[in-house]
């Protein structure tokens, strides 16, 4: 065995860099944190080649130390940490004090920095096997300038594994995407071969935030999202979640910040998973930025080099925490939430205003609509502003069974356009249909029922348009809600099986029944451990006796051993429900009266989560005034 040695500190520090120095992104993503931990209210960014040339990162924080230069270039040297009680809270985003000696160990580095107190500024860089410092005087201004040239110039081998230029821009690309909205009070810069690819001023107010989430995520994405921001046992959770109606085939658009730092965490994916179960299509994946504040001795970020990762201290309370606050926010979207996407897709954010301009320019009259937005003028169709086929203001009536008669009337006595006054086959003019009841202040979200479409779609009108519903799917969803709260309000009830099911298990999965037995007979599930690798199931849950309850007990055992908890009992029985209130629901060609439909409508507004049937398939749409008017060459 050859004799032991020390390294030499380049190469323990190219060691070190395969882990914190992937590809040219990590360089970008570790000289940001430092940027941002020195107080900086601006970061620019700049790469040549997708950062393989050139990286420059450029801040106006509180700069560097003359005498502080040689050792911010060495191996485990950092200002952010001093103790190990420092190192138990960790408040900054850097702290290993190994960046910058891992980047200069696989690139040709030089570091230029002034602090307010400095008169001019200092340059330093380092040569040789030995990696020492040399310091030279420069001219910069208040901050710190780092660039990064000629990326893996001496390790060839790892510079193989980079992808072409524009595979290598899109990750840093991402990379300053997700330190832009970790910090909103921060202005960031992109460049990439000269050219501006993104300019984000400060972010102070809210809507400011909602701007850069738009000119980050997709102005699609904050048209869709819900706002939320709940506080519980220390905990804060904050941030935007995407109604699932705005789902992505990809886990995509997907944010989860921690303090400040971006991590992938299986906790939380799991529990965001947990809390979009019921309403998401088979195999789409929600879209979200989020902001979990936490007392930092409660959260280790030392797992990984990267501090991609982190461990909570207890880890299920903040599960719990999560869960609970996406799932509440989810139930308690309304239809309201899904015109606000629904119209600003359809007109744009511009469009709209000029809509409302014109309206009011023309005299018509501008009411108050969803959320405030201006009601889409009305074109005399009934139930629009109190307006008759005609386009004469009518009385508000009862609206009855036998008025779309009158409507189908009314039509086949000529239906006149753009205003004018439908004629019939005599002088007499026919008589306008009456209109559906409007509330003075704001009329019901769905509107009101105007007829049926092949016994599947229920054809409603609004202010915004054109709504059209699955009356199966939306049934489905009311019929499968009633009968979660039942459930709810009584216990689940056990079934003892005739004869004990006898399961093999391995030892650890034996003592997770005895230690969590309470919590398996709130379950329904009566498990007694009969040997060291045996169990024996003597009840289970009433609903659940026609399942495969071996599958289930294991499936249990394993979310147990994961995540401290399970909800396989509730997810198989919520699938039960699922399916029972399918079969129970209205189905196609069921003729529906207009009360009826007009009924149906109002339980899908008072509803948790109506815009999914429980399949996860959108239970209504929403055809805009603006759509419909494109469709017939209205106002060209």
């Amino acid at each position: 065995m050859p004799p032991i040695r020390l390294l030499s500190p380049r190469l323990a520090n190219q060691i070190a860099a395969g882990e914190v120095v992937e590809r040219p992104a990590s360089v970008v993503k570790e000289l940001v944190e430092n940027a941002l931990d020195a107080g900086a209210n601006r970061v620019d960014v700049e790469v040549e080649q997708g950062g393989v040339k050139l990286i420059r990162v450029r801040d106006d924080g509180s700069g560097i130390e003359e005498d502080d230069l040689p050792l911010a270039l060495s191996r485990h040297a950092t200002s952010k940490i001093a103790s190990l009680d420092d190192l138990e809270a960790v408040a900054s985003l850097g702290f290993r004090g190994e960046a910058l000696a891992s980047i200069s160990s696989v690139s040709r580095l030089t570091l230029t920095s002034r602090t307010e107190s400095q008169e001019a500024a200092s340059r330093v860089e380092v040569e040789g096997r030995e990696m020492d410092a040399r310091i030279s005087p420069a001219a910069h201004p208040v901050g710190t300038t780092v660039e990064v040239r000629d990326l893996f110039f001496n390790t060839p081998a790892r510079r193989k594994f980079l992808r072409t230029e524009k595979t290598e821009f899109n990750h840093v690309e991402e990379c300053v995407r997700r330190q832009a909205l970790s910090r909103f009070d921060a202005g960031f810069t992109l460049r990439h071969n000269q050219r501006v690819v993104q300019s984000l001023r400060p972010a102070e107010s809210a809507l400011d935030r909602e701007r850069r989430i738009g000119a980050l995520c997709g102005q699609q994405f904050i048209d869709n999202a819900v706002v939320i921001d709940a506080e519980a046992t220390g905990l804060r959770l904050w941030g935007w979640v995407a109604l699932p109606t705005f789902s992505r085939s990809q886990a995509d658009l997907q944010y989860f910040f921690v303090n400040g730092r971006v991590i992938r965490d299986r906790l939380v994916a799991h529990a965001v998973r947990q809390a979009y179960r019921d309403v998401l299509y088979n195999n789409r994946h929600p879209a979200f930025v989020l902001y979990l504040e936490v007392d930092p001795a409660t959260v280790d970020v030392n797992v990984h080099p990267t501090k991609h990762e982190v461990r909570f201290r207890d880890g299920r309370l903040v599960h719990d925490f999560i869960f609970r606050t996406l799932h509440k926010a989810l139930a308690d979207v309304r239809p309201d939430d899904h015109f606000r996407g629904a119209v600003a897709q359809s007109f744009g954010r511009e469009a709209s205003a000029q809509t409302q301009e014109g309206v009011a320019a023309t005299g018509a009259p501008v009411e108050g609509g969803w959320n405030g937005q201006p009601s889409v003028p009305n074109y005399g169709y009934p139930g629009g502003s109190g307006a008759g086929f005609g386009g004469q203001p009518q009385p508000q009536q009862e609206w009855r069974a036998s008025d779309q008669m009158a409507f189908y009337q009314s039509l086949n006595a000529g239906g006149g356009s753009e205003g004018q006054q439908p004629v019939s086959t005599s002088d007499s003019v026919a008589t306008p249909m009456p209109t559906p009841p409007v509330d003075s202040d704001q009329e019901p979200p769905l509107g009101y029922a105007i007829a049926q479409l092949h016994g599947i779609y229920i054809l409603a009108q609004g202010r915004a348009g054109l709504i059209v519903v699955d009356m199966h799917a939306a049934h489905e969803r009311i019929t499968y809600e009633r009968m979660k709260r039942a459930l709810a309000e009584q216990d689940l009830k056990s079934q003892p099986l005739l004869v004990p099911l006898s399961l093999a298990v391995s030892q650890k999965e034996a003592a997770l029944t005895e230690t969590h037995g309470e919590e398996l007979q709130k379950l329904g599930l009566q498990i007694e451990r009969i040997g060291p690798e045996t169990l024996a199931v003597r009840q289970v849950p009433a609903l659940l006796r026609g399942a495969d309850t071996e599958q289930l007990v294991r499936d249990v055992l394993a979310d147990l051993i994961e995540h401290g908890q399970s909800d396989r009992v509730e997810a198989v029985t919520h699938e039960l429900l699922g399916t029972m209130a399918c079969h129970g629901s209205v189905r196609a060609n069921r003729q529906l009266t207009i009360p009826e439909m007009n009924s149906l409508l109002r339980d899908m507004e008072a509803t948790e989560r109506s815009g999914q049937c429980n399949h996860g398939r959108p239970t209504w749409t929403l055809v805009t005034m603006s759509e419909l008017d494109k469709l017939f060459l209205r106002g060209r």
